[in-house]
């Protein structure tokens, strides 16, 4: 049983982890998810960690002989320390170092975009293709870049990291400190406060693109512009750098049907090409893209 491949997504919220039998699977010899705790601190969440791979043992049968793993934040190639991180208490911790020393087995991290990227690459949406860029549109902005199957983390560790980029310096200022990244525009909590700004009101997302479908909500129809607008002039940075085959869209914003219509006219205005040659794809495996990313770390 020692080939089996074993991922492990560490979240804010929960730790989910899966075992495959095959590089190509997506049906999990079992999957197992339990909160991660994370009021508890570093220390704490290690131990749900440990107890988790514990419960992945005793469901599988095996012992893993290594394991990969999706993480909020980046590992840094020079200080082998976390950074970037959403869930602070991870911030400039040697997290790769103590994962090993608390499991007893070698450890691969990657940031949750990255394995996002990585398993629609191997697996879901933009299988057989190239070269893919894997976005997040969600509670953050993100991106992870696929090569040729191997994700690029690049010699900072931040390769793929649009969501920082600034694309208008009088916009908003970013929890990183800068105004006007792309995070600022395109995030859904960015969206929802833009609309509630303009109009005195709370609307989620989808409520807000219901009252634009409408026709009737001048303050709808404005937040979902500025979406489809931003999206494609930041988007089309991206492609004229990298030209990926594939850009593979996921998190909630990504559910927003306009963006792969109107969305991609926006971006045909910026790319620097004649056509659009690029695929604006839909997810394929839902939240399952972060934990068999994981694994295909280590596959």
């Amino acid at each position: 049983m020692s080939n089996l491949i074993w991922g492990i997504d560490l979240g804010g919220t929960k730790i989910e982890g899966v075992v495959l039998e095959a590089p190509d699977s997506t049906r999990p010899l079992c999957r197992i998810r339990i909160p991660t705790e994370a009021a508890g601190g570093y220390e704490h969440i290690l131990g749900r960690v440990a107890m988790l791979v514990q419960r992945l043992s005793g469901e599988s049968g095996a012992r893993p002989e290594r394991i990969g793993f999706g993480t909020p934040g980046v590992l840094d190639p020079g200080s082998q320390t976390l950074k970037n991180s959403n869930t602070t208490c991870y911030i400039g911790r040697p997290l790769k170092a103590d994962l090993e020393a608390t499991l007893g087995v070698p450890v691969v991290l990657a940031n949750d975009a990255n394995c996002f990227a990585l398993a629609e690459a191997r697996l879901g949406a933009g299988r057989g293709a190239a070269c893919v860029f894997g976005v997040i549109l969600g509670t953050g902005v993100g991106g992870g870049i696929v090569l040729h199957g191997q994700v690029l983390h690049g010699c900072q560790g931040i390769a793929g990291e649009w969501g920082h980029n600034v694309v208008d310096d009088s916009g908003e200022i970013c929890y990183c400190g800068r105004r006007g990244c792309v995070e600022t525009f395109l995030s859904g909590p960015a969206l929802e406060a833009y609309y509630a700004k303009r109009s005195g009101q709370r609307r989620s997302l989808p409520e807000i693109v219901a009252q634009h479908r409408q026709g009737q909500d001048p303050h709808a129809r404005a937040t979902v512009e500025r979406l489809l607008t931003y999206f494609g002039r930041s988007l089309a940075q991206v492609i004229n750098i990298l030209d990926p085959d594939v850009v593979v869209l996921g998190g909630g914003v990504s559910n927003v049907e306009l963006l792969y219509t109107e969305g991609v006219e926006q971006l045909k205005r910026w790319v620097f090409n004649d056509t659009l040659q690029t695929r604006v794809l839909r997810h394929q495996l839902g939240d399952s893209a972060g934990v068999f990313g994981a694994a295909m770390l280590v596959a």
